[in-house]
């Protein structure tokens, strides 16, 4: 096996196991809607095994970044048909990533409310809001009910994202959003249902894709962790007896995959506490996603090792949207700018160009 064998997915049977991570653009301008430059960004993409959309929010009360996409409105939902209809027209295959950034937004996005948190930590740094950097805020603690109606705001969400034409959908428990501040002790410290031990910090996620699975089933969902990250300001004392025990639970769902962000040269520079990947490997018993730096060379080793049985690629896919058939032949790959990572036009996102425009 290695990066251009088939893959059963949950229902789908994928024509490889190159994925396009999820990656926030900011390029939904007007009322958090996806747009025809979207549409184009995605569908030059759709050679992807399967692309994983960029963050989507569930909920206004999700959003922490300018311009970022959402799935909670009528007007976003037909947005996004848009979308999977063009990435469906060149036979390839999408999910939407849903989000809630709980702490790592500002008031300045909620007029004037507080973000919400498990627990009120403010988060190190500053935030980009629409009328500069500020400092983060000390978020609200959510209330038991708070957490029961978010909940259900994430299966609400699945349900438009299968409105909306999505093949099914990413749960981001990863990269210190809502769902892993609930998960990390470092940020959770509640002494309720929800807080304390391993089992009752997981209960907000384990509570989430069950409901998503009532919804949708459970074969159209994919659950992405970072099990070693250290980016906005995480941390946890055990996380490798934390994330081997979700990844445990996890193999109960029959989910169609579960996307592990293997720890980077950041986390590490940042005093991760650097959970093995093979852990988890032996720990889920399911498709496993794994990203992180990887190339073509390091990815077919992880598949060949059974140590993955997919990888996802984010600045390589972003840089290249013809990626899997210069992996095919071997050849050069464009340098993604970093510079146009988050603006609002088309230069860094839909200029980048295939092989066939090279020559």
């Amino acid at each position: 096996m290695n990066l251009f064998s088939p893959i059963q997915v949950g229902k789908y049977t994928l024509t490889n196991r190159i994925f396009m991570a999820p990656m926030t653009r900011c390029r939904s301008i007007e009322n958090n809607v996806p747009n025809d430059l979207m549409v184009n960004y995605y569908s030059q993409r759709a050679s992807a095994g399967l692309i994983i959309s960029e963050g989507t929010q569930i909920s206004t009360q999700g959003i922490g970044y300018p311009a970022t996409p959402g799935i909670h409105t009528a007007e976003q939902v037909e947005g996004w048909k848009k979308v999977t209809k063009a990435v469906h027209d060149k036979q390839g295959k999408i999910f939407v990533q849903l989000w809630h950034v709980g702490r790592i937004s500002h008031s300045a996005y909620h007029g004037g409310e507080l973000p919400v948190a498990p627990s009120p930590i403010k988060p190190s740094g500053q935030i980009y809001t629409y009328e500069g950097m500020k400092d983060f805020e000390t978020p609200r603690a959510l209330g038991i009910n708070e957490i029961k109606e978010i909940v259900k705001e994430y299966a609400k969400a699945a349900k438009n994202a299968l409105e909306a034409g999505f093949d099914g959908v990413e749960i981001h428990g990863a990269n210190g959003y809502l769902l892993d501040q609930f998960l990390r002790d470092g940020t959770n410290k509640r002494e309720d249902e929800y807080g304390s031990t391993i089992e009752n910090r997981s209960r907000f996620l384990f509570e989430v894709i069950q409901a998503i699975t009532d919804e949708i089933g459970s074969d159209k969902i994919g659950v992405r962790l970072s099990p070693s990250g250290t980016f906005n300001d995480m941390s946890d004392s055990n996380p490798q007896e934390h994330f081997t025990y979700i990844c445990q639970k996890l193999s109960d769902f029959n989910l169609a995959y579960l996307h592990i962000i293997d720890a980077l040269e950041g986390d590490i520079r940042h005093g991760a506490n650097v959970v093995n990947l093979q852990l988890l490997r032996d720990a889920y018993k399911g498709v496993l996603v794994a990203n992180g730096g990887y190339d073509k060379d390091r990815g077919n080793k992880a598949i060949k090792s059974h140590l993955a049985d997919a990888i996802s690629f984010g600045a390589l896919f972003l840089a290249n949207p013809d990626l899997p058939e210069r992996f095919k032949i071997n050849t050069d790959c464009n340098k993604a700018d970093a510079n146009t990572f988050y603006t609002q036009d088309a230069k860094g996102y839909t200029d980048y160009p295939t092989l066939q425009e090279s020559v």
